[in-house]
């Protein structure tokens, strides 16, 4: 739309939703401005969006596609708004993110709402800004503000940012109004146009400070190409514009045709379809306003602030009044951090608080529009609190279990309406973590079914459908994962060598850390509930068992798998550790040989990518992109390497096979080599 308001015309940005830069768009933009040019009743320019977007930046779909290379591509639009001669002002409201950002970088203004959200996110696609976010922001904000943007990915505000000299003023309201006087203020200058390109950095002081950041980069980062780019790129802003421009362009088409940045899109498109259910299964969500959340344990709080923070009713019940006074303590502690580090305002974090009613009253249920058990992981404490729970609640309340490993339907089959119970898997600390899996039992209404997916989103959760299996889709394939990598310890390395292997892969913590971290002494008693069950021919590995035997209950011990001194792990194992596992291969009759830190990741891999094939031949997850959803958000496992299934996909088909078979060998009776054809084409 081109507009004129007196002598300024005002050309607003109108593609739907968020005014993605696409073909259309940048086109669109180009013929306004030229349009402007030629008017001579037009003085100045001022780009604008709507309340959502100035521009949520390039259309991520379009990369490495013909419709990419339609002009104007990006550089070019840019090229035409900054050497326009008439001045060119961005009024910016909702969010100006990558290229949404680097549009309103290239004009010879800018204005923004305090409320508005100014970003570079390009890294969380394992890109770097690609249309002179490196080169023109540095100018604009300094080099430490710049680099802050461009490596965490996260926007600002424009009220954070409006002393940093990236925007020319920043107002409550009005914006229209304030963009117009900045334009005609720039029109009536009589002098060459503010440019991004024409300020001047001392260069010594650029090559210090990006000398400086390259030492702080993260283990996780150097494994990450892009975080090394984002400075080599930065660094060209101590010489010349034009040459900066071209080596970050050099730079961004390197980083996107690379492994790392197509496992990072296979992320993006992956979440976004993870939380739509099929098509078979979608229905129109219950009303939900009040939650209820049965413990009052660590989980339970955890679930409780989500539920508060979104807005929710909440009612607490605890069977015991200590342990109620003590979630309720860990609620109120959780929002005076906030408050008091200055991430929540404080009539914010009491209205939340408000809304939480604590209760040893099981009638207090009836309530609820929606039950959250999060009890002790034992079926039969679960099936009692359902029983209670079923006598209590009103008709048409969904109904829902927080656990890991147990059978939803053997927990839904003990109420009068197994319809209207799933299971709802949180992910401890469960305020933090975004993962819920979302479990449907064989007798899960539609209906509930979507009601418990809206909750999630309501939650800022990424909820993902699993059917009803053992672990459902996380845990089962981490079960596999971890128990593969028991057998490496038999089979002759450490645990400090599994986790070291498995972290320079990219995983934030090594299995036998995070078994530690979590305690050992919770997968021990889920192993004793299993010895009835366990074949006897089963490769077992009772190492964990015998660290628990003797105490070594992990991080709160102070031993585990590793030893802890003033609550820090001792690199290697100890001669107690080392001596159960040697004891273990004797048992076996191994002979144990070193494995290399590429046998151990492979084997860890072959044993999360068999088992995917597995669950999923099995319908326990929907869509192959879903595990990988899972493991990236719930387990560790590094966004830039995909997850599993695309880590399989990118090897070579026979490679992987022919590996199975052999870790099936060294596995022995009881696994089950999977037919890969059901992830791979």
């Amino acid at each position: 739309m081109f507009e004129l308001h007196g002598s300024i015309a005002v050309i607003t940005l109108n593609s739907p939703p968020v005014n993605s830069l696409g073909a259309a768009l940048r086109q669109h933009i180009a013929a306004a401005v030229h349009q402007g040019v030629l008017d001579p009743a037009v003085h100045a320019m001022v780009l604008i969006g709507n309340a959502k977007a100035f521009s949520a930046g390039a259309d991520v779909s379009e990369f490495g596609t013909p419709r990419q290379l339609t002009e104007p591509m990006m550089g070019r639009l840019l090229e035409i708004i900054e050497s326009c001669q008439k001045p060119v002002v961005a009024a910016i409201s909702g969010v100006a993110l990558g290229g949404g950002l680097e549009l309103a970088l290239a004009c010879h203004g800018r204005v923004a709402l305090g409320t508005a959200k100014l970003g570079l996110p390009e890294i969380n696609l394992g890109l770097i800004p690609g249309a002179g976010g490196t080169q023109r922001l540095p100018r604009l904000a300094g080099m430490a503000t710049a680099l802050t943007m461009i490596q965490s990915g996260a926007p600002q505000t424009g009220k954070q940012l409006a002393e940093s000299g990236l925007l020319d003023k920043v107002v409550p309201d009005d914006l229209l109004t304030a963009a117009l006087h900045r334009a005609s203020e720039l029109a009536s200058l009589g002098a060459a146009l503010p440019l991004a390109r024409d300020r001047l950095l001392v260069a010594s002081e650029v090559q210090q400070f990006v000398s400086a950041q390259q030492d702080k980069l993260t283990p996780r980062q150097r494994l990450q190409g892009a975080y090394s780019a984002q400075l080599d790129a930065m660094a060209a802003v101590a010489g010349d514009f034009d040459q900066g421009l071209r080596r970050e362009r050099e730079l961004f088409l390197q980083l996107q045709s690379s492994s790392q940045s197509k496992a990072l899109r296979h992320q993006f498109f992956a979440e976004r379809e993870a939380s739509k259910l099929p098509v078979a299964l979608q229905a129109e969500a219950r009303s939900v306003a009040t939650v209820a959340i049965i413990g009052a344990g660590t989980m339970g709080t955890g679930i409780v602030i989500c539920a508060l923070d979104a807005g929710l009713q909440v009612v607490l019940l605890e069977q015991d009044a200590h342990a109620l006074q003590r979630g309720q303590q860990r609620v109120t502690e959780h929002y005076q951090s906030r408050v008091a580090s200055g991430k929540m305002k404080a009539a914010i974090a009491a209205a939340a608080e408000a809304r939480l009613s604590p209760s040893l009253e099981w009638s207090d249920l009836a309530r609820a529009d929606v039950v959250i058990e999060a009890v002790f992981e034992d079926l039969a404490v679960k099936q009692d609190v359902f029983k209670k729970i079923d006598a209590h609640a009103r008709s048409g309340t969904v109904l829902a279990t927080n656990t890991s490993y147990l059978d939803v339907d053997a927990i839904a089959n003990v109420t009068a309406r197994p319809q209207d119970v799933l299971g709802l898997h949180f992910f401890s600390p469960a305020n933090v973590m975004k993962l819920l899996e979302v479990v449907r039992g064989t007798q899960t209404s539609a209906e509930v079914l979507a009601t418990g997916m809206a909750l999630g989103k309501r939650l800022k959760k990424l909820p993902v459908l699993t059917g009803n299996a053992f672990g459902f889709i996380g845990n089962r394939i981490y079960n596999a994962y971890r128990k593969q990598c028991e057998f490496m310890l038999e089979d002759g390395t450490w645990p400090e060598d599994v986790d070291s292997a498995l972290q320079a892969f990219g995983f934030a913590m090594g299995p036998f850390a995070v078994a530690d971290l979590s305690g050992l002494d919770i997968a021990w008693r889920m192993r004793k509930s299993q010895v009835a069950t366990r074949h006897p021919d089963e490769r077992y590995v009772a190492i964990l068992d015998r660290l628990c035997e003797l105490g070594r209950l992990g991080r709160k011990t102070g031993t585990g798998y590793y030893t802890y001194t003033e609550g820090k792990q001792v690199k290697a194992t100890d001669a107690v550790v080392r001596g159960i596992i040697t004891q273990a291969s004797m048992q076996r009759s191994i002979t144990r040989r070193v494995l290399s830190a590429a046998d151990i990741q492979r084997r860890a891999l072959l044993a999360m990518v068999n088992e995917a094939a597995l669950l999923l031949a099995a319908g326990v997850a929907s869509r192959a992109s879903d595990i990988d959803v899972v493991l990236a958000q719930g387990y560790g496992f590094p966004r830039w390497e995909g997850g599993p299934v695309f880590w399989a996909r990118q090897q070579d088909r026979s490679a992987l096979i022919q590996d199975l078979q052999t870790m099936a060998t060294q596995s022995g009776h009881g696994f089950v080599v999977a037919d890969l054809s059901v992830l791979l084409d």
